[in-house]
Parts: structure tokens; sequence; C-alpha cells
């Protein structure tokens, strides 16, 4: 008997193809997509839904009997095919409607998932929809009849929804040059990694003129551009840095301004430098919060900006630094598009690599932040490295993923060991989070300067995420190896980066 909490994560669905996901379920979950999502009309028919899929051969299919599900309810369903699933977050905004993105994002083949908003791009986590949407649909999987020729409430053929098919390609790539307009005083040449991902369709409509809009002022060196939901050359998620390798090379083989590398639906955007270096992404962060933030204050407006609790202590100081409000928040988009929202914030950024946008109906898009890094560099002479510069103050440990047998105790054991160290803060917003300010005491255990961690329990797995900086590099490393040793003591643990 299938059990959709198996697959239903805090912010969207993903399950191996086959087992955890396959077209019965896609069904149930559709017909309890229309139930819980669209309002309905008595003198008609109660919505519309739209639907894109990534590259991976699974998702027609499952594609098919989710929209079965939709329009056994009635309700119309528009596919909009292969896109990114900022994509379909455009084609929400635009169009007014909920819509369902078939993806498993960064994961490998044999996975496949889906990314639901509603109306506007307004985010269905598990605090916001998604967990009635997955007692309904295991509702219907546990009766015995339904899916079946037996059941009783299948609807007549007139009764059905219609489905239909559109193209929102364009309308995606205008909307987003209208938004940053590349106005280079140089031409910039740069080697996008797509990872056979959807980037491969998404980066030569709107930066290149494969659909026929203008050219811009770039070269383009393409890598992976083939879409393959095998992933033959790497894992399409640039977060492990394993798969930033080729691109690194390439960067500088090329003699390139920068490099862009894209996660498997493309709504991630990770850059790298003309050296072949990584920036991380809270120094994009920064980057295009300045940008955003001059925006509003030459328009009259006070900006407000919105950070994940672990990106960089720089992002903040530079938020203050422009005069604007900075608002801190948990990690996970379905928590930071809602905080977008109540605080009408400009913009809003997570470490990893996620960027989301008002002027993008408070939804993420890689490619809005890739144009913003773009158009900062082509309207000065330096090189990239030097541009970021500023936003790179600290030095960071990165994300290391311990496994224990019992997280809260680890994180208590975390917890008792730093509470009452001179100079040291502790909150619980989003797991564990210790710090300490640079011209506080020291002394007793505390380590000087300032430096914080978070310790942060994975949804779905018996994981802490430890992400840690310091201004102090010796300082962070000794910060990193105390934390890990609490965590990990008499643990079976494995290390990775994740």
């Amino acid at each position: 008997m299938a059990q959709l909490t198996e697959i239903v994560k805090a912010n969207d669905i993903r399950g191996l193809v086959g087992t955890q996901l396959t077209e019965r379920i896609a069904r149930a979950l559709g017909s309890a997509f229309a139930r819980a999502v669209l309002t309905s009309n008595p003198d008609g028919p109660p919505g519309r839904v739209l639907i894109g899929q990534d590259m991976r051969d699974s998702g027609e299919s499952l594609v098919q009997a989710f929209a079965e599900g939709v329009t056994g309810e009635g309700a119309e369903v528009v596919k909009i095919g292969l896109c990114s699933t900022d994509g379909l977050y455009y084609a929400s905004g635009a169009f007014d409607a909920p819509g369902v993105m078939f993806t498993a994002s960064h994961n490998p083949a044999s996975y496949n998932g889906m990314k639901m908003c509603r109306a506007g791009a307004r985010p269905i986590g598990l605090d916001s929809g998604l967990a009635e949407i997955r007692d309904l649909a295991q509702a219907l999987l546990d009766h015995p009849t339904w899916g079946t020729q037996e059941q009783a409430d299948t609807p007549e053929p007139e009764l059905r929804g219609a489905v239909t098919t559109q193209d929102t390609l364009r309308g995606y790539a205008e909307h987003l040059r209208g938004l940053v307009p590349l106005t280079s005083r140089r031409r910039l040449k740069i080697v996008v990694d797509a990872g056979n991902g959807m980037a491969g369709l998404t980066v030569p409509a709107v930066l290149g003129a494969a659909i026929g809009l203008p050219e811009l002022p770039l070269e383009i060196v393409p890598m992976y551009f083939e879409l393959d939901g095998t992933f033959p050359n790497h894992e399409a998620n640039p977060l492990d840095p394993a798969n930033l390798r080729d691109l690194q090379q390439a960067v500088p083989a090329h003699g390139a301004d920068l490099g862009l590398a894209f996660d498997g639906d493309a709504d991630r955007c990770f850059v790298i430098d003309e050296r072949g270096e990584p920036i991380s992404p809270s120094a994009i962060t920064g980057l295009v919060a300045a940008r955003e933030i001059a925006k509003e204050r030459a328009a009259g407006r006070q900006a407000t900006v919105i950070h994940n609790l672990i990106t960089s202590r720089a992002v903040p100081e530079v938020i203050a630094e422009n005069e604007a409000r900075a608002v801190r928040t948990r990690v996970g988009h379905a928590f930071i598009k809602v905080e977008m929202a109540k605080y009408d914030a400009v913009f809003g950024g997570e470490h990893s690599a996620h960027y989301y946008f008002r002027d993008f109906w408070f939804a993420d898009t890689g490619m809005l932040a890739a144009l913003h890094v773009l158009a900062a560099l082509g309207e000065q002479d330096g090189p990239l490295s030097a541009l970021v510069d500023q936003y790179e103050r600290y030095t960071p440990s990165g994300e290391i993923n311990s496994v224990v047998s019992d997280v809260d105790q680890a994180t208590e054991r975390v917890a008792a060991a730093f509470e009452g160290r001179p100079g040291v803060s502790v909150d619980r917003l989003d797991g564990l989070t210790v710090s300490h300010e640079a011209d506080a005491p020291s002394g007793d255990g505390s380590y000087p300067g300032l430096w914080w961690f978070n310790l942060r329990p994975s949804n779905t797995e018996p994981l802490l995420r430890l992400n840690s900086e310091a201004a102090d590099p010796e300082v962070m490393a000794a910060l990193r190896d105390e934390v890990l040793g609490l965590v990990r003591v008499a643990e079976p643990a494995v290390d990775a980066r994740g």
C-alpha cells in the first residue's frame, strides 16, 4: 500500500519512480490537488491547472496521470510542456492559475516529483496546503475500488475537464529581460553548464536568440545543453563541488568572463569567476540585494530583503549598509516565500542559490539572478572576482552532513557545550544557532571575534547539517571541528557535502 508520507516533503514531493511514485499515485495527487486548491464554480468548471515538466523520461506518463486526476474533478488542464521550475512559476503568475512542476530537481534519473503552487506562484508546503493534498490523495489510494472499473464516482466523459497546451517560453524570456535589461558597455563571454537539464532550453531562449529575441552583448560557450534526464556527464547538482569541476576548468580555458551552472530544473544558478573559482551564493545574494535596494531607493521606497539564517553574516551587513531592512528566516522556499509576501520584500536569497524576487511573484528564479550578475559585470571594466570581493568577507565551512542515531540528543549535546560561554547567544529559529559578535567577550572556551554556526536536522533523514562561519579562518576550522566532535561522539558518522 502506497504511503505518501514517504515522498511528501516539507516543500515538495519526491520519490523513486515505479515504487514510491507511480501513475496511480500521480492520478490520486491530481485529484487531491484539484479538490484542495481550486475553488468550485457552480456555473462552470472549478478552474484550471498549469502543468510543466523537466526532461526526465518518466515525466510524460506521470503528467498524463496527474492531468487525468485533475480533469476527473471537472477542472481544466493547461500543459505548458518542457520548462524550468521558474518557467512554471512565470506561467502561474502571468495567467493567475495554480501550477504543478514535475521534477526531482538535482536528484538522480530514477527519481521524479512535483513542486506545487497556487495562483500567482504562491507556495504550497506542508504548512500551506501540501499536508491536505497528501491526506486527500492517501484516502483515495486507500479506497479498495478507487481507480478501478468499479469506482462509483467516476465522472461521465462530458463532465471531465478539457486538456489544452500552451507555449510559455517566449513570455518567460521577455519578462525576465524586461526586469534586467542588458545594456552592457562591453561584450561578455560566458560558459554555461546546463548539466543536461532544463537550462539547455532556457539559456538559449533568455540569454541567446534561439526564439527570435534580439541578441544580447553575450558570447555563450555551451556545456551539456542536450536535454537528458539520465545526466550522462555529471549530476545536475551544482551544490556538490564535484559537479562544478568541468565548468571551473572551462572558464579560464576559454578566457571567459564568468561561468554559470544550473541544476536539473534550472531554478538555481551558481556562478564561477574568471579564474575558475566558485562565488558563494551569499556573495551573489549581497550583490543582487544591493542592486535591488538601489532600484527601490531611486523610486523613493524603503526596501526589505529576506535572507535565510545560514547565509553569510555579510548579507545582513550589506543590506544595512545600503539602508534597507534585513529579515532573517528559516531555510526552505515555502518559508521564505511567505516572508517575502508578508514584508513585500524586494528580494530574498538563500545559501543554496535560490533567489527570490518581488517582480517575479515573490518566487525564485536563478536566471534573473544571473541577469543581475551579467548586468553588474558589464557596467564596469574589472573582473568578476574584484566585483564580488566586497561581498565575501568571512570564511564559511560549507554545509557538512553527519548521520546520527539521535538527532535531538546530539543537538542538545552541542547546545549544552556552548550555552553560558562568554559573549555567546543561542536561538532556535531553525535548528540550533550559536553566535558570537566581534566585540563580545571571549574566554572559558569561547572563540574570539565574529563567528556563528547552525546545526539543523534534515526533514527526511537522520542527519544533522552543520554550517559555520568566522572572520578568522583558524577560528572557523576550530569551531567546525569542535561541533562535529560533539555531534559525532560515539557515532558511526558519515560526512558529506550537500
